[in-house]
């Protein structure tokens, strides 16, 4: 039995907007959110925000409280937190805990990411570590991974590139999505090598953007209507063992195998995934460690078509990192945002027919070895 449930979300369009400050579009994430619940303010006990970004190149702090009391939450216990690009879906396994906990009956969480600034550049993963001063952060160490898939596995360019094609498609039937033009496969192949094999379009484009949503208790949650159970929150941490293998993520296959336990299903009851494709081979790989498919055989995955819309497991209906945008601290917020929306039924054009069980699926912090967060979140049933 699920001890919380998602009764209300929000999210703003992903893009870039020079002239919207952090906190105003985390507001309106936050404010769609709370009135899509049907709460009143004073309903919610407690408040968790994501952010990345903003103490490093603003130098703020105590976001949250900011942007809670612009929606009018004040004397409420509020989190503020960062862990890469799995800050968001962080601040979700907090909230869930404490309404599981029995500790808040209502909260809310947010994520918020101001990317498009003045000389902005990767996050700093570490300048003391040794990955670090050797250029292997991303997008370096995703294409090792690429090319150790390609050797040991025979995984195609055309294949890395499918998955780009396909969240694009994708992406031109969510209006919230940053690009929505449709691409071709020679497209992707013919565009700005970045590091090899991956190509401009292969990467996911930096987005401003904010995603929010409201966790409530079951009791609670059965009063409002429109809820969707949740069925497992996972967060764990990679390790340091060497040497590592470049095929595969440990962090990912061990994370998801304990999202299903919690949740008590397998692969093959799942309707639909949200995952993070950073970058192309990111989706590939993640196919294999969510078991969607045997390892090895994500790119024979993408190219038969499973994961698009209409497929036996549709990946990324949103657009994914690659096309709906990657604001870093709002990105696993909105892919649990995705995933409510399709269990409601609320989709649109881009609905996964018959959707019952998702999973939003998020990772942090790539190394040269082993993924530094991981984040699970079952939902539905």
């Amino acid at each position: 039995m699920a001890s919380a449930a998602v009764i209300g979300v929000g999210i703003t369009p992903f893009g870039k907007y020079q002239e919207q400050t952090l906190v105003e579009m985390a507001v309106q994430a936050a404010y769609e959110a709370l009135k899509d619940s049907g709460l009143r303010p004073g309903q919610i006990e407690g408040g968790f925000f994501a952010n990345a970004l903003a103490n490093r190149l603003f130098g703020d702090g105590t976001i949250g409280q900011n942007v809670f009391w612009e929606i009018g939450l004040n004397k409420i216990p509020v989190v503020n937190l960062e862990n890469a690009c799995t800050s968001g879906s962080t601040a979700f396994y907090l909230a869930y805990n404490a309404v599981a906990a029995g500790q808040a009956e209502a909260v809310i969480v947010a994520g918020a990411e101001k990317m498009w600034v003045p000389d902005f550049g990767l996050i700093n993963s570490g300048e003391s570590e040794l990955e670090t001063q050797l250029g292997l952060v991303a997008p370096a160490s995703f294409a090792l991974r690429a090319v150790r898939h390609m050797l040991e596995y025979g995984t195609t360019i055309e294949q890395l590139a499918r998955v780009a094609v396909k969240n694009r498609s994708h992406a031109q039937k969510n209006p919230r999505a940053f690009f929505q033009k449709p691409i071709t496969l020679e497209e992707v192949l013919a565009a700005p090598l970045i590091v090899d094999p991956l190509t401009r379009l292969q990467c996911c484009p930096i987005a401003d953007g904010a995603a929010a949503l409201i966790l409530a208790s079951p009791a609670l949650a059965e009063k409002i209507g429109r809820a969707v159970p949740v069925r497992a929150a996972v967060l764990c941490t990679g390790s340091y063992e060497n040497p590592q293998d470049l095929a595969r993520w440990e962090t990912d296959y061990r994370g998801c195998r304990l999202a299903y336990e919690q949740a008590g299903i397998g692969p093959e009851d799942l309707d639909l995934v949200e995952c993070h494709d950073a970058f192309t081979i990111a989706e590939i790989l993640h196919y294999e460690a969510l078991g969607l498919c045997p390892p090895g055989e994500g790119g024979r995955l993408v190219s038969e078509g499973a994961t698009e819309l209409g497929g036996r497991i549709p990946v990324n209906v949103s657009g994914g990192l690659l096309s709906r945008g990657h604001p870093v601290a709002a990105t696993g917020v909105a892919q649990i945002v995705e995933i409510v929306t399709q269990l409601r039924r609320e989709a649109g054009p881009r609905q996964v027919p018959g959707a019952r069980i998702g999973l939003a699926h998020c990772m942090g912090g790539d190394k040269a070895g082993d993924t530094k967060s991981f984040t699970a979140v079952v939902l539905g049933g």
